[in-house]
């Protein structure tokens, strides 16, 4: 499959909402055993703040859903423990509270 097929493939799976056969597709895992290796199974985000936990997935960083593209692209790809994952999609967007009174 080339990048054409792999990104008509990756668009028609996220309109059907089934891209988690994507994830289940043998490049993809291959591809995430080498990434984890190449990383040295290290959570690049803790590692970043001199900490260590083990990675156990591979992360992104240009969302497959929005950079379909990018999907199979190691430079696109890190890997995080599941708490850095977590929080990286997750974040809740801190708004400046109004405390007027109108009174």
């Amino acid at each position: 499959m080339n990048e054409k097929e792999l990104t008509l493939w990756i668009n028609n799976l996220t309109k059907a909402n089934r891209i988690v056969l994507f994830y289940k597709n043998k490049r993809w895992k291959h591809l995430r055993r080498e990434v984890l290796s190449d990383q040295r199974g290290e959570c690049q985000m803790c590692k970043d703040k001199g900490m260590f936990e083990p990675a156990t997935m591979v992360h992104h960083i240009k969302y497959v859903r929005k950079h379909p593209e990018l999907a199979l692209t190691k430079s696109n790809l890190m890997s995080l423990c599941s708490n850095c994952h977590y929080l990286i999609h997750h974040t809740i967007e801190q708004k400046k509270q109004l405390n007027e009174e109108k009174w």
